[in-house]
């Protein structure tokens, strides 16, 4: 197994029982094969490892040549967005509920990794965007999602007035609980409960999901990637409004800022067994019915 010969572990926090019992399978496995495992600070605490033992994720980043993070998919969102810029592959062991991004259970452990550490395994390319809080008296306010960047209210049950820009032509004013905009990966979290589109994730798209508009004529919207998209919200709502990048990094909008979201320059590394199958993933979490027999005169 020389494909990979130093293994990051980043682990889930908030679960202690499940995760420690799946860290612990891991490191047995990894160790048994001869590989250096680095852990980060859940893990090492986790599996009670010595004083100084663990790593922050930029050294995780630094030093691995692959990271295997115990979690849901809001664990593996948070590990990707710290380690994007480091390049290196992510492989997901689900604790979570739906798991479309951390797709290899515990049972699994010893079977599927084998075959990524020998090099049998697909590699899968994901765009982010990078949100940008702009404002005249201070540097932008930067941050990067994998799923989406979310404008939405936060103290007041009103909705928010704000207009959409894309390349610097006006698309549309509307009044809404917010505006999510996704990725293709993320076209199956907060935007699917929008009413989005699936969005294949080899597809290099942006989608636009209104929340809850007062105007049905409001629909999501499919751009392509490399698109800028400015959105300007109403100055009675600046003080209503703040901007979440997947769900866990907030950016507070200060009075006469505007949003920027563009695709990020970099990308995340995801790897899947040989013969994953998106399709499959699909059918699995959101309860599509399989094959139906066709009977034959």
């Amino acid at each position: 197994m020389a494909h990979f010969q130093t293994i990051g572990i980043i682990g889930k926090q908030g679960d202690p029982d499940k995760a420690r019992s799946t860290l612990c399978t891991l490191c047995a496995y990894l160790r048994a094969h001869a590989l250096e495992v680095l852990l980060d600070a859940e893990s090492a605490h986790l599996l009670d490892a010595p004083v100084g033992a663990a790593r922050p994720l930029d050294e995780l980043g630094e030093r691995c040549d692959l990271v295997i993070v115990v979690g849901g998919d809001g664990t593996l969102l948070h590990a990707a967005r710290v380690l994007a810029a480091h390049d290196v592959p992510l492989v997901g062991i689900n604790l979570g509920r739906l798991g479309f991004l951390a797709d290899v259970s515990p049972e699994e452990i010893g079977s599927v990794l084998e075959r990524i550490l020998e090099g049998e395994y697909k590699t899968d390319s994901r765009a982010m965007l990078e949100a940008r809080i702009h404002c005249d008296q201070t540097p932008p306010r930067r941050s990067c999602a994998l799923n989406d960047v979310v404008i939405h209210k936060w103290n007041t049950a009103r909705m928010i007035e704000f207009e959409t820009y894309v390349d610097g032509v006006f698309v549309n004013a509307q009044r809404s609980d917010g505006l999510i905009i996704a990725t293709p990966t993320g076209s199956t979290a907060y935007a699917l409960s929008g009413g989005g589109p699936l969005i294949d994730p080899g597809l290099e798209a942006i989608v636009l999901v209104p929340i809850c508009p007062h105007d049905l004529a409001h629909r999501p919207l499919v751009l392509p990637a490399d698109r800028r998209i400015e959105v300007r919200v109403g100055p009675l709502e600046l003080g209503h409004v703040q901007v979440t990048c997947d769900g866990q990094d907030e950016l507070q909008l200060p009075p006469g800022a505007t949003i920027e979201i563009t695709r990020h320059p970099e990308r995340v590394t995801l790897l899947h067994p040989l013969g994953q199958d998106h399709y499959q993933i699909l059918r699995a979490k959101l309860g599509w019915g399989g094959r139906t027999q066709t009977r034959r005169a």
